[in-house]
């Protein structure tokens, strides 16, 4: 009887913190970190759930880009802060990606993460100059099997998932493809509008207003299907049956948080992606709103790290 007792008060105890725990957070402004440029693809994405969350959690959530190391930077930031829900991080697929090309990290990329849900996914976009000679998917992987030189393809660094889409493109179709990295930004773009490198591949966000423009030409897009906002643009999977990339963006925290606040915090990025503006203005971004339990989410970035590694090993990338 003494047991059962205690048993009782010790759980009436725990639901009135768990319920004080609810009903406190969030007790000030929430840093939301990313680890890229502003302006770009996590910066923009971060910004429109940024505006959600503020909505739903009435608290200030502050958008702080930590640039650096493929997101690296940010990533190690976030794993070693104060797990109590104040200090989140936009993770992207270079999440995986540096984890199946960097011999160490600061942190574990699955373990010293609460994961709270996905919020978009998007494919690729493999363009080039819009005088280039091919036509196709198809023609440009033939020049490429068929010249000495290959042909180039940029990326916004080395072991980002865009090198990690191009690696895998090559493996795919048996093409010779060079890797010229950039710093990220427009770089990629700009070298191909200079002709100083023959394929973009990168984000529609990133590609849509020199494709709008007529200075760069869609050959394809990284999906199964072909993509609502270039909707002409074929998929890889037409020319390449076993092909399909599709990058992600997803808040997370430090390990360490209760489950309490991981729901709350699941429950309003589930809110922010029903909302059909949030869901116009990721459309216009060349994304499609995605929600996942945090469990599934955990499931995925481990699948993908496997994934990518197998990458790495058959491309023969050097770890960095």
């Amino acid at each position: 009887m003494k047991n059962l007792r205690r048993a009782l008060t010790t759980g009436l105890f725990l639901s009135l913190v768990s319920g004080a725990v609810m009903a406190d957070y969030p007790s000030r402004p929430i840093t939301l970190i990313h680890g890229f440029g502003a302006g770009g693809n996590a910066d923009s994405v971060a910004r429109v759930v940024a505006a959600g969350l503020e909505k739903q959690l009435g608290q200030t959530v502050v958008v702080e880009p930590r640039t650096g190391a493929g997101g690296t930077i940010a990533s190690a930031y976030v794993a070693k802060a104060n797990p109590d829900g104040h200090t989140l991080i936009m993770l992207t697929g270079g999440h995986t990606a540096s984890a199946a090309v960097r011999k160490e990290l600061q942190y574990d990329p699955v373990n010293d993460f609460s994961m709270i849900s996905t919020v978009s996914r998007f494919p690729f976009v493999i363009a080039v100059k819009a005088d280039h000679p091919a036509k196709d998917l198809g023609q440009l992987l033939d020049s490429a099997r068929q010249s000495k030189q290959g042909v180039t393809y940029s990326s916004v660094g080395s072991g980002s998932t865009q090198h990690l889409t191009g690696e895998l493109l090559a493996a795919t179709s048996s093409a010779d493809m060079l890797h010229i990295p950039y710093r990220g930004g427009g770089a990629p773009v700009m070298a191909v509008l200079a002709g100083d490198v023959d394929v973009l591949i990168d984000t529609v966000t990133v590609a849509a207003p020199q494709l709008q423009a007529g200075a760069l030409r869609a050959l394809a897009v990284t999906s199964k299907q072909p993509w609502p906002l270039l909707p002409d643009a074929p998929a890889v999977h037409d020319t390449l049956p076993n092909y399909e990339v599709m990058s992600w963006l997803g808040v997370a925290g430090p390990a360490g948080m209760s489950d309490e606040v991981v729901e709350k915090l699941n429950g309003a990025v589930k809110a922010v992606l029903n909302d059909p503006e949030v869901q116009a203005s990721l459309n216009k971004m060349g994304s499609e709103a995605w929600y996942s339990r945090p469990d599934e989410m955990r499931t995925m970035i481990a699948d993908t790290i496997e994934q990518w590694k197998q990458v790495v090993s058959t491309a023969g990338i050097p770890l960095q």
